[in-house]
């Protein structure tokens, strides 16, 4: 199956890389989200990106910045996705707004489309369950920064079929990413194992064991991590992480995954990481992330 056209749910900071990896494969891009404010700054952060990557990537000309732009239209419009071949589900980490994202796209959708899910933990077979489609829904779990990471976590829900899965492989692979397919479980592999580190990161240094550059030293300087769990964090979005925790600690209920206290005080601050320039590290300095 091919996929020249596909939806992209959501313009945060994930939606809004895969949305500008799909457009640079070409890919002609819907972007949704619900404000056009937030639609302004996804396609500003996109002519932003492209011009810092031209000047590492000599694939990325300045001359194909207008092209690449062009091919995504950001609405509001839901029914927009009516003739897309395959949407990507963005939305926020909340289980009931993205059954309800997936109810709408089931109503909007063709019968015969995939919807697939960009979450950190939500069961693929329970968003499956809020359509009448079950067998072409799937998780495609892209990692931040899109751009960089050659994997995608590709999860199959209880009821997605064999040829759903072979079809969004090679949809993955014309992105020159490689899918590695899980079985579903809250949090799959990914999130399962690097939300419960980055919690006891986060307890460390609420313990007052270690600051927040020792922690990241330690992985980065004797593990040979590229990064720290809470630089890593903060990439993310504490927002993010603690979002993440939660639907973990609720679906396995032995709480492993609850939440260290820290974390959530530094949410409730408005301290979320590179997103909001301050997290367990201080950002203000940048005008943003830029990835090449």
């Amino acid at each position: 199956m091919e996929f020249p056209n596909v939806g992209v749910i959501g313009a945060g900071t994930i939606g809004t890389e895969v949305a500008q990896c799909l457009a640079q494969a070409g890919h002609r891009v819907v972007l949704v989200d619900v404000e056009t404010g937030i639609l302004d700054r996804a396609r500003s952060a996109i002519g932003e990106n492209l011009r810092y990557a031209s000047l590492f990537d000599a694939g990325v000309r300045e001359a194909s910045h207008a092209g690449i732009l062009s091919r995504i239209d950001c609405t509001t419009d839901y029914g927009l996705l009516a003739d897309i071949d395959l949407v990507v589900d963005n939305s926020t980490e909340s289980r009931p707004i993205k059954e309800e994202v997936f109810t709408r796209l089931d109503r909007i959708c063709p019968p015969d489309r995939i919807l697939a899910a960009n979450t950190s933990a939500i069961s693929i077979t329970r968003l499956a369950g809020a359509t009448r489609r079950p067998d072409r829904v799937i998780g495609v779990h892209f990692m931040n920064p899109v751009f960089r990471k050659p994997v995608v976590e590709v999860v199959k829900g209880w009821h997605t079929s064999d040829a759903t899965v072979e079809a969004v492989q090679g949809f993955l692979g014309g992105l020159g990413k490689r899918g590695v397919v899980t079985n579903d479980m809250p949090g799959f592999v990914s999130n399962r194992v690097l939300m419960l580190a980055i919690n006891e990161a986060i307890s460390v240094v609420h313990d007052r064991v270690a600051t927040p550059a020792d922690v990241d030293e330690i992985f980065v300087k004797c593990l040979a991590h590229e990064m720290g769990p809470l630089a890593t964090a903060d990439l993310i979005g504490l927002d993010t992480v603690l979002r993440t925790l939660d639907v973990l600690n609720e679906s396995y209920g032995d709480g492993r995954f609850r939440a260290c206290p820290l974390l959530r005080q530094m949410v409730d601050a408005g301290l979320r990481g590179r997103k909001s320039g301050k997290g367990f590290f201080d950002y203000s300095g940048q005008q943003g992330l830029r990835w090449t």
